[in-house]
């Protein structure tokens, strides 16, 4: 038992440290010299890289964290493929991809390399649940596209495919782990957007292209 949960816990924290990977903080770096951490939302994600530095870098920025959330993923699915099964009962499976899905979900939003900063964790949780079930991904992906297409608020979106998140596994018959990860990780994110839901029913959230009006964060 101390083996698996030694290997286990390893795994998890590969995960964890995958989703760390501060790809926004990076970008500010290189691109403009700046921690973007100190401009716009102040948040490591996408939006605020959209915001500050522009379409290209924020494309760039979605993209990786998108793979990362994946690829955390794929590092128990490749385990029990390149591992015998025996090592981690093959029970397990569904438990670690969900608990690596929230550690990865955990990391990039509080990254061991920024002080345990980071974003709101939206295309690194696209990501897992690529990785996870491609349907539920698509499903929620196209809540969210629509929701932004009516509202133009990220924010507002991003709530909605939370929301979706959990309804989706339930639809489409996921492992019970999944349902729990649809759950925890839904309410992490509305955690997350604790700021941006005040602005929403204040009705001062901006839509894409609008200045942020506030010091909160909005991604």
């Amino acid at each position: 038992m101390l083996l698996e949960l030694t290997l286990s816990g390893l795994l998890l924290l590969a995960a964890y440290l995958l989703g760390s990977l501060p790809t926004g903080y990076l970008a500010g770096r290189w691109l403009k010299g700046i921690d973007i951490r100190e401009h716009g939302s102040g948040s490591t994600g996408a939006t605020n890289v959209l915001r500050t530095l522009g379409k290209a870098p924020a494309l760039a920025v979605f993209l990786i964290d998108v793979v990362k959330g994946s690829a955390a993923i794929a590092i128990i699915y490749s385990f029990y493929i390149l591992v015998e099964t025996s090592v981690i009962p093959v029970t397990w499976k569904p438990w670690l991809v969900a608990l690596a899905a929230f550690t990865a979900i955990l990391g990039h939003s509080k990254s061991i390399w920024l002080n345990f900063t980071g974003g709101k964790s939206v295309a690194t949780s696209l990501g897992v649940l690529l990785a996870m079930s491609w349907q539920v991904a698509l499903g929620t992906f196209g809540i969210f596209a629509i929701m932004l297409a009516i509202s133009r608020i990220v924010s507002l979106s991003s709530l909605f495919g939370a929301i979706a998140v959990f309804v989706l596994m339930i639809l489409f018959n996921q492992p019970l782990p999944y349902e729990i990860f649809g759950v925890v990780a839904g309410l992490y994110v509305f955690l997350r957007h604790s700021s941006n839901i005040q602005r929403i029913l204040a009705g001062t959230e901006p839509k894409i292209g609008q200045p942020l009006q506030s010091e909160a964060q909005s991604n």
